[in-house]
């Protein structure tokens, strides 16, 4: 254990020593969605990584930071905000999946339409996105998923330790890697909705080739939607488990973007 000096005569060093320290966690934390997203004020996010750096000074064992204002530092402090962002963009790839997924169905139900205003990015999102985003984030924080990934933004520190390490391009595959099981995992979960909303498809392009007298749009509209809901209600179990195990990835993958970037330095 570390114990702080809250002395005059380092009072400086030790002000540089937590202003360093988070700089990784406030990355970290500015990247990651359930934390990084308009809902939670910078102030806030900036208190966090200051506690953070707090608590990383006292308990964990810290190599000699760069002087202040030498070339080292500005280098370190660059190296400490990819860290930080690594860990932070891995979690927004997980995160980003269900909304794929809901775009990929919400255009075949005919709900392309239908938006909402997203509270996490302040932007517009359909509907079903912002929906299936709740499921993802409540699952995350179920599972005691947060809980796990700020104990590896702690631990990182262990790992990596500030200011002494060297970015490798091994870790931008492993992401862009993971960023296209993301993508699978969206495609598997949109799958058997899209295919049940296919062949609704096929049966009112039947209908409407048998009977011309029909309007396709008022029959297969209402059809799509219907059928969509009801495949949605029938494949959430699946989903639910899609979820689960992805964030267990996730987790994973984030503990293992570590241990390159420890044995690259």
């Amino acid at each position: 254990m570390n114990i702080v000096d809250l002395g005059f005569g380092g009072l400086e060093e030790q002000l540089w020593q937590i202003l360093f320290l988070s700089v990784r966690c406030g990355a970290a934390l500015l990247a990651a969605p359930m934390i990084g997203g308009m809902s939670v004020p910078p102030q806030l996010r900036a208190l966090l990584a200051l506690i953070f750096a707090v608590f990383v000074a006292n308990w964990v064992p810290l190599p000699p930071l760069p002087d202040m204002m030498s070339f080292a530092a500005i280098l370190a402090v660059l190296q400490e905000v990819v860290i930080g962002a690594a860990l932070g963009f891995v979690l927004q790839v997980a995160f980003a999946v269900p909304l794929i997924a809901a775009e990929q169905i919400a255009g075949t139900m005919g709900l392309a339409i239908a938006t909402s205003i997203d509270p996490a990015s302040g932007a517009q999102s359909g509907a079903l996105g912002t929906f299936l985003g709740l499921i993802m984030t409540l699952l995350f924080y179920a599972i005691g998923g947060h809980l796990l990934w700020f104990g590896l933004v702690i631990e990182s520190y262990r790992i990596l330790p500030a200011g002494s390490f060297a970015v490798g391009d091994l870790h931008v595959r492993e992401i862009v890697t993971f960023a296209g099981y993301g993508f699978a995992t969206a495609a598997a979960i949109a799958f058997p909705v899209v295919l049940v909303l296919l062949m609704v498809q096929v049966v009112t392009g039947t209908i409407s080739r048998s009977a011309p007298a029909l309007n396709l749009f008022a029959l297969g509209l209402p059809a799509g939607v219907l059928a969509g809901i009801a495949a949605l209600i029938v494949v959430m179990p699946i989903v639910v488990e899609q979820f689960i195990l992805l964030l267990s990835n996730t987790l994973d993958q984030s503990a293992a973007l570590l241990e390159p970037m420890g044995g690259g330095g």
